[in-house]
């Protein structure tokens, strides 16, 4: 099965986030969403509670379910705009947003890259 890569190269499959979207146990979601919310807290300087984790079933999807983080997302709000399926794609690739997130998630970079070299 392929996964699911974000437009800046996340895996969405991975995602903490998307994972706890596909949770079936009702009682065990609120104990991921606070464990996420402490994560991205801490990791990110995210101001989360687990209220603020919503379903999300990754930044290309269409239904409608996205994370608040990934609906304000500079990065997801500029590919939608110039209609790409990656930044990987992108003639601006990469731009200074986008070499800003790779200085947090280096393998982000990595994974476009790939995407590149593959095309």
């Amino acid at each position: 099965m392929e996964s699911m890569i974000a437009y800046c190269g996340l895996i969405c499959d991975t995602c903490p986030i998307h994972i706890a979207t596909l949770e079936n146990d009702h009682a065990v979601k609120p104990t991921l969403r606070e464990s996420i919310a402490e994560i991205c807290s801490r990791q990110y300087g995210m101001d989360l509670t687990s209220e603020d984790i919503t379903d999300c079933d990754g930044c290309k999807s269409g239904s409608g379910k996205l994370f608040s983080g990934c609906m304000n997302c500079e990065i997801r709000k500029c590919a939608v705009l110039k209609n790409v399926n990656s930044c990987a794609f992108c003639a601006d690739y990469a731009c200074k947003i986008l070499q800003n997130f790779f200085l947090v998630d280096a393998e982000a970079r990595e994974r476009l890259e790939k995407l590149r070299n593959e095309n």
